[in-house]
């Protein structure tokens, strides 16, 4: 399968509950209706949503020989993904996070990253980085062997042969951050943190001002995500202030990664910088409808049927 995206970072299991009252007190037990195993990590999830909206994706990390691994890749698969570009290590674990949702709380994670600290530049196809008109890294600053001029050397090629290079980051390991960051911000098209993440890299607190230092080392374009206070895109010649759809809310676990897809699959159909924002927004609310981090996004009839009737408010300025 030729692929137009190419989703490259780390590949999670995740053990979710569903939402319960309260976090239990040392030695308590508090109940809940269900708990799953199921996909996570933002390559993963990224990967899964742009193949609900009909995107040709390959995705490329590592995992461990164990359990956990097998469900990542068979996950992907059943999800319409090619997981060619994934790789078993033997005698290591697979990376795996324990969601804990209390209700009316933003989730709680207690993660082990294991085989993702071990992906490199090498581990990803170079077939499939020649064919791709997306290049979407998820989760640096979780994969230390990324950390390397040949990553920025593979973005840098990449953009010369018309791809475009999008980077999302979850903050791990030691600071600073910035230092980590800044040599791949110069070969970045779109970079898409969220606010928290882009405060402790920057030190700034305001999203705009986070933003436009992201430009200044480099970044083409820079999308930060606000939760409940929407995103904010900030280009060369442009800026947009976008609401956020009001859905229903279960679990966000995930949203990030879908806002992420939907702005890619915006993207890859030619839309304009306030379209892929539309097409992120409805696919971030759409995830937080369930606990999980893939289920309940929409695939591409159930998101333009969404869009056609739901209206996003977006102002430039």
């Amino acid at each position: 399968m030729e692929i137009d995206c190419l989703c490259a970072g780390i590949l999670f299991a995740d053990v979710a509950c569903a939402p319960v009252e309260r976090v239990p007190e040392p030695g308590e037990l508090v109940p809940t209706e269900r708990m799953q195993l199921g996909l996570g990590g933002c390559a993963s999830n990224a990967g899964v949503d742009l193949a609900k909206l009909g995107c040709r994706v390959g995705v490329s990390g590592c995992v461990g020989d164990d359990p956990f691994g097998k469900v990542i890749i068979e996950a992907l698969e059943a999800g319409g993904v090619d997981a060619r570009g994934i790789h078993r290590l033997a005698d290591t674990g697979s990376a795996c996070s324990m969601i804990i949702n209390v209700r009316g709380q933003d989730r709680r994670f207690i993660s082990t990253p294991a085989a993702c600290t071990k992906f490199t530049v090498s581990h990803v196809p170079a077939d499939w980085v020649r064919q791709a008109k997306v290049i979407y890294v998820g989760g640096y600053f979780m994969m230390p062997e990324l950390e390397t001029a040949e990553m920025v050397e593979l973005f840098r090629a990449a953009r010369a042969a018309g791809t475009k290079t999008i980077l999302d980051v979850v903050l791990y390991g030691d600071e600073p951050y910035w230092d980590r960051l800044a040599p791949l911000l110069e070969e970045t098209d779109v970079f898409m943190p969220n606010d928290d993440e882009a405060a402790l890299i920057t030190g700034l607190d305001d999203p705009l001002a986070q933003a436009e230092r992201f430009r200044e080392a480099g970044a083409a374009t820079v999308v930060i995500t606000q939760g409940e206070k929407g995103s904010l895109l900030v280009s060369e010649d442009l800026r947009l202030r976008a609401g956020i759809y009001r859905v229903d809310f279960v679990g966000g676990t995930g949203s990030g990664d879908a806002f992420d897809a939907g702005f890619i699959a915006g993207m890859l159909a030619s839309e304009d910088p306030a379209g892929c924002i539309r097409w992120g927004s409805a696919l971030g609310a759409s995830c937080v409808r369930a606990i999980g981090a893939t289920e309940g996004v929409f695939d591409r009839a159930e998101a333009e049927a969404f869009l056609e009737e739901h209206p996003l408010e977006i102002e430039e300025f």
